[in-house]
């Protein structure tokens, strides 16, 4: 559906919450979830029932070719027999505690060998999972320490919500500013479980959000960032960060991707080093192999592009 329309319909409600409504409606339109769950997890996002109606409905019509990137390829997902990359020597993770500014924050360290520098993992809107627990660990065996942090640290973690819905919910919940606050914590402290490293970062879906939304705040001490599939904050200025910045996104995730061309010239505006990579024939979520949208050929690319970039960024390669 067009921007417009998402707009319109949801003009009450934050752009966090905006973006995860719209991911809810897309999942049901592309089969993924029954009308009826759809409907129970817009309204934890405090959408009525009129206003989810219309979202879905809204949602289910071509987007407009003006406002979105519209490719003419057709999706082709596959979970593969081999492993996910980088996921056959991956190291087990760690739980960590650390004083966060409001408080105790969560996380998951995963600490390499011979470490050449460390990684601040992301996770998507379902907190942090088993599955945001094995990226940290397939970095951390690629040679760079990780730590995957728990942006619901303050509600008690990830763990206290038994329903995923509710812990999307409750992240739609939560103040911006405590994102960028919590982030720069988890920055501080893997500098100083790694000192004299470079720092990187990467995300995904909503935590590919996340990465923009610390690169907008200036993203201090940050070297390299990689945001898969994230959506960009409004009108987004980088000028303050120093980042290298990889962009990728899935070339049949139009609601997303139809955002790069503005990441783009964000970027370029700031002077920073960028690449922005569009995988062919995949779409949103593409890199998590738990879940229905897998690819296994543009997971593999990506990987290798990511492990390239924080070569060169972060080891110095």
């Amino acid at each position: 559906m067009s921007t417009t329309a998402f707009r319109r319909i949801l003009t009450r409600v934050t752009s966090l919450q905006r973006y995860l409504a719209e991911e809810i409606a897309t999942d049901h339109v592309d089969g993924l979830l029954t009308r009826r769950e759809a409907m129970r997890r817009l309204a934890l996002l405090g959408l009525g029932a009129a206003a989810a109606t219309e979202l879905i409905s809204a949602c289910a019509k071509p987007p407009d070719p003006d406002e979105a990137f519209t490719p003419s390829s057709v999706p082709e997902s596959s979970t593969g027999a081999a492993q996910p990359p980088g996921a056959a020597n991956a190291q087990p993770t760690t739980p960590i505690t650390w004083a966060g500014p409001e408080g105790p924050l969560l996380g998951a360290w995963a600490q390499a060998a011979d470490s050449k520098g460390c990684v601040l993992v992301i996770h998507e809107n379902k907190g942090l999972t088993d599955w945001v627990r094995s990226v940290a660990g397939r970095l951390a065996a690629a040679g760079y320490s990780a730590l995957a942090i728990d942006l619901l640290s303050e509600e008690g973690g990830t763990g206290a919500f038994h329903d995923p819905a509710q812990a999307t919910a409750a992240l739609a919940g939560i103040p911006a500013e405590r994102f960028t606050h919590d982030l720069n914590s988890a920055v501080a402290e893997m500098r100083l479980r790694s000192p004299g490293q470079k720092v990187g970062v990467v995300g995904f879906c909503f935590g590919g959000g996340m990465v923009w939304q610390l690169l907008a705040s200036g993203a201090l001490g940050v070297s390299a960032a990689v945001p898969f599939y994230g959506p960009l904050p409004a009108d987004p200025d980088f000028v303050g960060s120093k980042a290298a910045v990889l962009a990728v996104y899935a070339a049949l995730d139009s609601r997303v991707t139809g955002s790069q061309a503005a990441a783009k010239a964000a970027l370029d505006h700031a002077g920073l080093v960028n690449e922005v990579v569009v995988e062919p024939n995949s779409d949103h979520a593409f890199f998590n192999e738990t879940g229905p949208r897998y690819n296994a050929a543009a997971a593999a690319d990506a990987w290798q592009r990511l492990l390239q970039w924080f070569g060169r960024y972060l080891a110095g390669q």
